[in-house]
């Protein structure tokens, strides 16, 4: 697991390639990363299942409660994930998705 903080942003990215013990390690270290945005990164894992990705859905939930951003970057179809994931397929996307929810709650949206 790879961890680099930039800013208000978080990017945790996955280097063991196995994911179940990623999203573990994930959970038990959030209180490390939990004022901060978060950007996962899981494109070494290439096409994942529904299953995997609705995996961190708890991880999410409980994230976007505090007022902070929780986007996966990942190579799946993005139609059959559940509706409360941020999902994009670029990192540079992931930067740009938090920076417009840090406007909208700016904004009080």
């Amino acid at each position: 697991m790879k961890v680099e903080t930039k800013g208000h942003t978080t990017t945790i990215k996955d280097t063991q390639g196995e994911l179940t013990s990623f999203v573990m390690k994930l959970t038990h270290e959030y209180k490390s990363f939990e004022k901060y945005n978060i950007i996962v990164d899981l494109l070494l894992h290439g096409q994942l299942s529904t299953k995997d990705i609705n995996s961190l859905l708890p991880l999410s939930k409980t994230h976007r409660k505090a007022k902070k951003s929780f986007v996966i970057v990942a190579n799946v179809d993005y139609n059959s994930v559940s509706q409360q994931l941020v999902l994009v397929p670029t990192v540079l996307e992931a930067h740009d998705m938090i920076e417009m929810e840090e406007i909208e709650r700016d904004l009080g949206f």
